[in-house]
């Protein structure tokens, strides 16, 4: 297997109030010519989440051709399922519509904080989101009663395939005051994007120690699905994972991780999290963040590829 070599971090944030820091999820856009918009999120200073972009060109990628000057995706009205934060985390294109999936915040009395799953559609080829609903479209039911979020899609046959992390619970340890959250990978399945059917089935199940495992990214190739994750555990670090599945639905967890790891210092030194593999020119390239959650923006790394797709 050919190594990751990493070419740095190529976005920091800082240029705006709502773009204070973090430049977390990239979700990289094809947009033609090496050209490639990632999309993410951005905290303002009291923390809350929005969702931006910038565009870069592959083969130059420490050079920032364009900064989305306001949010793509703003905070949600008070009172709603994300009025304290949105995180882009997946992009389809669907009869000439753009469906973009994020993962809405707000926050809690007995627990920290909620996510759900929501959606938001541009009809103007990207240059504006609107959300289709007030609620999400994948919030609290029989078989995900406590969050959801980081949802991914993919569109096969005119059937919406959606990975995303569903809470399996939430514990109060001895001695801490702050309850602890459990959430791993989940699959569910919509004709038309927004009405979703799940189930009780774990995608990824822990390992010893761990509580959090998060943002999954797929893509097939070869009529194999293979899945990107970050897990942490008992030293609450993330670091990247992989899986392969026949169907989506099944998986089978990699024993080694993705290969993309922590640096000896700088940026991501601490944690690699949310990466997000992409393909150009018989090329593997991955956007990721670093620590704190990509509180310092976002690097790229690549390796020699023959994808198929």
């Amino acid at each position: 297997m050919n190594k990751w070599k990493k070419m740095g971090n190529i976005f920091q944030p800082g240029q705006y109030e709502w773009l204070h820091t973090h430049a977390q999820n990239p979700l990289p856009e094809f947009l033609g010519n090496g050209i490639f918009r990632v999309h993410f999120a951005a905290r303002d200073k009291n923390n809350r989440a929005r969702g931006g972009y910038f565009d870069f060109n592959i083969e130059n990628p420490h050079k920032i051709l364009n900064i989305s000057e306001k949010p793509t995706l703003d905070l949600g009205l008070l009172g709603t399922f994300d009025d304290s934060g949105v995180m882009p985390s997946g992009l389809v294109d669907y009869n000439d519509v753009k469906y973009m999936y994020y993962t809405g915040w707000s926050k809690a009395v007995i627990v920290p904080f909620s996510f759900h799953i929501g959606l938001a559609i541009s009809k103007d080829a990207g240059q504006t989101y609107e959300r289709i609903s007030l609620a999400p479209v994948l919030g609290r039911t029989h078989y995900d009663p406590y969050i959801t979020g980081a949802p991914y899609v993919l569109i096969e046959n005119n059937v919406f395939k959606m990975w995303y992390i569903s809470g399996t619970g939430w514990s109060l340890e001895e001695g801490s005051s702050k309850p602890k959250h459990y959430y791993t990978i989940k699959y569910a399945e919509s004709d038309n994007g927004f009405d979703w059917k799940t189930n009780s089935d774990l995608c990824i199940t822990y390992r010893d120690g761990e509580y959090a495992i998060a943002r999954p990214v797929v893509f097939k190739e070869d009529g194999l699905y293979t899945m990107w994750f970050s897990f942490r555990g008992g030293d609450d670090t993330y670091r990247i994972g992989v899986a392969t599945s026949k169907d989506g639905k099944q998986w089978d967890r990699d024993p080694e991780n993705v290969g993309i790891n922590v640096s000896e210092s700088g940026w991501d030194s601490g944690m690699v999290c949310y990466a997000h593999p992409f393909f150009y020119k018989n090329k593997v390239y991955a956007l990721y963040n670093g620590n704190e959650y990509g509180a310092s923006g976002m690097g790229l790394a690549v390796k020699e590829e023959n994808p198929t797709t």
